[in-house]
């Protein structure tokens, strides 16, 4: 038996956007590995950065437990470890430092690290996993075990899907990505977890409490922007029987008013989702709870059985109000299925929000426009912005890559930097988004049925659209006059 320590570097006090919005979800995926070392018998301890003060928190928990190894297991569930923050790296190797100070066994996992694994192997790193990492986790835990002596060579000899250092020199060993690992379908060590400290934050902030849960891990579709370094386009669910087991479960023990499901697909397919909702009912387990879900995927009966199992909320990836935009992204949906997903929803019951890309390659004034006209017509209930961002190992970040510069990631998520040349600098999409939030806003509002109040957000509009050609790049067309005509024609 090992004494292992396991943890992650999210600290929220460092992402000053996600700090101020004060929805904390522990770290899944941290929790599911915890899970699986528990049960293969050995000592387990959490690090759990999330609610953490800083990196200066770590070293006494470091001390506390005393591990034989350190697993830095980044959340695969928690969408902004994709972008690579560069303020959670540096956290990361700072931690890992620590812990090589120590003399402590390092092993590090996530989508950075299976991205740039040099960085983390400079910080001290014994061990990289590349992808989800779970056979080469249990293969190098299993050898230190066999012999806690073992040199650090012999240690990671031979293991596909890791990269070390070996003579001064970083050596990967690359398997290509693989279906998610069976073995993490058990349920995360919920245990190790200080909850408290979540649901005080939670209600402080917002009067109720959500946790999060995940029925699945991967995505099957080809979005040219989506990063997949972890699972590619593998998609694995649990079964609806075992996820109302989970459900239930958190219900009765913590409360949770609410869960997140963070699936990049939740649900996926409509039988599975009215057996889950049969479960529910038979167990009394049901929370209300939030999904991500693509727009081709609700049809008449997938919004009936979601509505039956509990779904609040679903947060639609509709991109853009352009459709040559969204042929573009290799997106496989279209402007009429947005519209009809949001009414088949609306209808039942369930809260509707998009998530809107600005700024993808080729796009211009008047898809700009569309995406604007999308969100008057179809109304969402919320919107999350954000600006087209190049990630390793997706087409588009091919497509843009010879246009990169010295910024390569963002520092927080509130950094909306384009870091390729779009039509418009940065400037001008952080003030689109501004301009969707008060168009949201304003449909949600008793407002919106004055006319001052509309001619008031259409003047704002206008003024950017005047103004366009202050912020335009060298790949941005001339807008038509008939273009500038029709965004001034808008409608709360």
């Amino acid at each position: 038996m090992l004494n292992i320590q396991v943890g992650h570097s999210y600290f929220l006090r460092y992402d000053r956007k996600q700090w101020e919005r004060g929805k904390p979800y522990p770290p899944l995926a941290t929790i599911q590995v915890a899970a699986l070392l528990q049960q293969r018998g050995h000592a387990v301890s959490l690090f759990d950065a999330m609610l953490a003060d800083g990196v200066e928190d770590y070293a006494a928990a470091l001390q506390t437990a005393a591990p034989d190894v350190v697993v830095f297991y980044e959340d695969n569930f928690n969408y902004l470890t994709k972008m690579c923050l560069s303020v959670m790296r540096d956290a990361a190797c700072r931690m890992i430092g620590e812990a090589r100070a120590r003399g402590v066994r390092v092993i590090v996992a996530g989508s950075d690290a299976s991205d740039q694994p040099d960085a983390f192997l400079a910080a001290g790193a014994h061990a990289v996993l590349i992808g989800e990492g779970i056979a080469a986790l249990t293969e190098l835990i299993g050898r230190l075990e066999r012999d806690p002596a073992i040199d650090n060579a012999s240690w990671v000899s031979g293991i596909t899907g890791v990269a070390s250092v070996v003579s001064e020199k970083t050596h990967v060993t690359r398997i290509g990505v693989v279906p998610p690992d069976p073995r993490l379908t058990l349920r995360p060590a919920w245990d190790l977890l200080d909850l408290s400290r979540y649901r005080a934050m939670w209600r402080e902030r917002h009067g109720y409490f959500s946790l999060n849960m995940a029925a699945s891990r991967g995505c099957p579709f080809r979005c040219n922007w989506c990063a997949k370094p972890i699972w590619g386009n593998h998609y694995k669910q649990r079964s609806a029987q075992d996820m109302a087991a989970e459900m239930t479960y958190l219900k009765q023990n913590f409360q949770p008013d609410h869960i997140w499901m963070a699936d990049d697909i939740f649900g996926f397919h409509v039988d599975w989702v009215t057996e889950f909702a049969e479960h529910l009912r038979a167990a009394n387990g049901s929370v209300p709870f939030t999904i991500q879900t693509r727009a081709d995927l609700i049809s008449e009966r997938m919004a009936d059985a979601l509505a039956q199992a509990g779904c609040a909320e679903a947060w639609i990836g509709a991109e853009s109000g352009s459709q040559r935009v969204l042929d573009a992204m290799n997106k496989g949906t279209t402007v009429a299925e947005l519209i009809t997903a949001r009414q088949r929803l609306g209808e039942r019951g369930i809260r509707v929000s998009f998530f809107i890309q600005l700024g993808y390659l080729g796009e211009q004034l008047h898809d700009l426009l569309a995406t604007r006209a999308l969100v008057t017509q179809a109304a969402p209930d919320d919107i999350g912005v954000s600006v087209s961002y190049p990630l390793p190992g997706t087409k588009f970040y091919e497509q843009v890559k010879a246009q990169l510069g010295r910024k390569t990631h963002w520092d927080d998520s509130d950094d909306l930097a384009m870091m390729f040349r779009g039509a418009y600098d940065s400037e001008f999409y952080r003030r689109v988004r501004d301009l969707l939030h008060a168009q949201v806003t304003l449909q949600q509002s008793p407002a919106a049925q004055d006319d001052q109040a509309c001619a008031a957000l259409d003047a704002r509009w206008n003024a950017l659209i005047a103004n366009e050609y202050a912020h335009r790049t060298e790949h941005a067309t001339v807008p038509m006059p008939t273009i500038r005509h029709a965004a001034a024609a808008q409608n709360c």
